[in-house]
């Protein structure tokens, strides 16, 4: 993201919003608006968004998996396979 270009008032904004939007969502990227000169918020591309979203998710699942490895709560993963074939087996 080119901060010169990425960075705008929010006067502006209320002027070119529909603009604006249109070029975020063709080019999947990202505004700052500002208000008092301070950054108050960011508008995004759906699709970025999302994106961001998964990729917090996951990142998240590999920090509890990591938590779980250095507490030790952890399996084989062979024991938990036969375990689910014996269950499997006792449906059947």
């Amino acid at each position: 993201m080119k901060l010169s270009v990425s960075i705008k008032p929010i006067s502006y904004f209320k002027s070119h919003a529909a603009e604006i939007i249109r070029r975020i969502s063709e080019n999947q990227e990202s505004m700052i608006i500002t208000q008092r000169g301070e950054a108050k918020a960011v508008i995004q591309d759906i699709c970025k968004y999302e994106q961001t979203q998964e990729s917090l998710a996951m990142l998240k699942i590999l920090a509890q998996s990591r938590k779980s490895l250095n507490k030790g709560d952890v399996r084989l993963a062979a024991d938990v396979f036969n375990e689910l074939k014996i269950k499997d087996d006792s449906l059947s």
